[in-house]
């Protein structure tokens, strides 16, 4: 008798193809899908009977800015090809007629401009994840109809959650008691290291 984990993933493979790129870790399954694919696959993930992901729990960005030092092997059960870019979209879904859940991540081709389609038709209400996601990591969500800053003003310049994002930021503002109004400016916290020496020294304690 399959468990319910296995019988998810044959589910998966029956519907998507045997080649899918699917891994399973700690007991969760995770798909990988082309940019090109993101909204086809995540519609047949909602609406096929042997699925029926009809709740999207959350929905975010990465940046993989550093992460393995730019390299990235696909699972080496599968022979799909999964573009490894800066930039992935994560979705993670749950299925409450079968009571599974299942994590979706796809990558978005352009590292200068991260685009990918928007899910909004699938699931509504991940429009409030997908207007976190460029708010913060600057992804644009095609098909999105409002697509605007949710966490930071809107005068704000960049997107704080990118590895290369300066930790102090870029402007500050203040209250002008002369022009008696708020105002921004260049930000003037002077660079510290924050990084603590046990971290960053390997021989820290050693030898005292």
């Amino acid at each position: 008798m399959m468990t319910r984990l296995e019988t998810l993933k044959n589910n998966l493979q029956t519907t998507l193809g045997a080649d899918i790129a699917l891994t399973e870790a700690l007991g969760e399954l995770t798909l990988e899908v082309p940019a090109e694919q993101w909204f086809s696959v995540c519609n047949k993930l909602r609406t096929e009977a042997g699925l029926r992901f009809e709740i999207c729990i959350d929905l975010c960005g990465v940046d993989y800015l550093t992460w393995g030092n730019g390299t990235r092997q696909l699972p080496e059960e599968t022979n799909a090809k999964v573009h490894r870019a800066r930039f992935a979209v994560v979705a993670h879904l749950l299925s409450v007629e079968n009571n599974w859940r299942l994590r979706v991540r796809t990558w978005a081709p352009d590292d200068e401009f991260p685009m990918v389609a928007s899910l909004m038709e699938c699931w509504p209400a991940v429009g409030w994840f997908e207007r976190e996601a460029f708010d913060l990591y600057g992804i644009v969500f095609e098909g999105h109809p409002d697509l605007r800053r949710i966490l930071t003003d809107y005068g704000f310049i960049g997107h704080p959650f990118r590895k290369d994002f300066p930790l102090s930021g870029t402007v500050e503002m203040r209250y002008d008691p002369e022009q008696k109004r708020v105002i921004y400016q260049p930000v003037t916290i002077d660079p510290r290291e924050i990084t603590p020496r046990v971290v960053r020294e390997d021989t820290y304690g050693l030898g005292r």
